[in-house]
C-alpha cells in the first residue's frame, strides 16, 4: 500500500519566472501519497524533459510569453517528447497520461495543427465562466464540475478558429469554450481540448487556489494593474468569486484530481494485467 509505484514528471515552463502555480500542482500530487512520486524538469530554463521510459504521468505548466515562440532548442526537445509519447501510446499497452495546462496547452494545439493562436485583444485576468461542449459534458476530467464551472484564467494569447476537419482525423475533442459576451463580436476561446484518450489540456489553470490567487493581489502593483485593466467593480466581484467554495475552489479540488485518479487507475488496471 505504501509503495509509491506510479510516478509523474512535472514540466517546468515557467522559463524561471515567480509564479504560484508550482506549488498549487505539487499540493495536489502530494494529494495522492503515498501512491505517486514525483520529480521537476525545468523546460525552458534548462532544456530539461524527461526519460519517457521512466514516468507514467506527466503534468505540463503554464508559463509566461508567446507560445509561439522558442529558442529552437528547447521546444523542438518539448515537440519530440510529445511526438515520443504519442509514440509509445500506439505501441504500448501501458500508456502514458499527460495534462496540458495553459502556456503547454497552447504549444500542444500548434503542434497538433488544431486551431490557430492569436493575441487576445486584451489580457485576459482573474475568474473566468467556462462552458462545457457536448464532449465536455461527458468527459471524465469534468465530472463533478456544473456547466458553466469558473476557473482562473490568466493569458496574453489564445487558441481559437478550430479547423474541425484535423480534430475529426485525430480523433481529438473540444471539451470547453469560454464565456459568451454578448456585448462583443470577439470569437469565443478553446479552453479545453482532449487531444486522445490518454492526452488533455486546458487554457485555464486549474490549478490555481483563491489562496495563491490572492496572495498575488497583495501586491500592490499587480492590484493597481488589475483595477485599471479591469475596473474597480470587477475587481471586487473577482474577490467575491474567489471566496465562493462552489467556484475556484471546487475547480481546485476537482480537475487535477479527476486526471490524476483517472491515469492512476488505468496505469494500476494495465500493469496488473501485464504482471499476470
Amino acid at each position: 500500500m505504501g509503495k509509491k509505484n506510479i510516478t509523474i514528471a512535472i514540466l517546468d515552463m515557467y522559463n524561471g519566472e515567480p509564479n504560484q502555480g508550482m506549488r498549487c500542482i505539487i499540493e495536489i500530487v502530494n494529494r495522492f501519497t503515498p501512491f505517486v512520486s514525483f520529480k521537476i524538469f525545468d523546460v525552458r530554463g534548462k532544456c530539461e524533459l524527461p526519460e519517457i521510459d521512466k514516468f507514467d504521468i506527466y503534468i505540463a505548466t503554464g508559463g509566461p510569453g508567446n507560445p509561439l515562440d522558442g529558442d529552437g532548442e528547447w521546444d523542438k526537445k518539448y515537440f519530440d517528447f510529445i511526438d515520443a509519447i504519442l509514440k509509445w501510446n500506439n505501441e504500448n499497452p501501458i500508456k502514458k497520461h499527460v495534462l496540458f495546462i495553459c502556456h503547454s496547452y497552447q504549444m500542444a494545439c500548434k503542434h497538433f495543427g488544431l486551431a490557430e493562436i492569436t493575441k487576445r485583444h486584451d489580457t485576459s485576468f482573474g475568474v473566468m465562466t467556462i462552458h462545457k461542449t457536448k464532449d465536455g459534458l461527458k468527459d471524465l476530467l469534468f465530472e463533478g464540475l456544473d456547466d458553466p464551472f469558473y476557473a482562473i484564467d490568466s493569458r496574453d494569447y489564445q487558441v481559437v478558429q478550430p479547423k474541425l476537419s484535423v480534430f475529426a482525423k485525430k480523433g481529438a475533442k473540444i471539451l470547453s469554450l469560454e464565456k459568451i459576451r454578448d456585448n462583443v463580436q470577439y470569437e469565443r476561446a478553446i479552453m479545453a481540448v482532449r487531444f486522445t484518450d490518454h492526452l488533455v489540456g486546458t487554457q485555464f489553470h486549474p490549478e490555481a487556489d483563491p489562496i495563491s490567487f490572492l496572495s498575488h493581489l497583495r501586491n500592490n502593483e499587480v492590484k493597481e494593474k488589475i483595477r485599471k485593466m479591469k475596473g474597480k467593480r470587477k475587481f471586487r466581484n473577482m474577490l467575491e468569486d474567489l471566496v465562493d467554495d462552489d467556484k475556484i475552489y471546487r475547480t481546485n479540488e476537482t480537475l487535477i484530481p479527476n486526471f490524476l485518479r483517472s491515469a492512476i487507475t488505468d496505469l494500476m488496471k494495465s500493469k496488473k494485467i501485464m504482471s499476470n
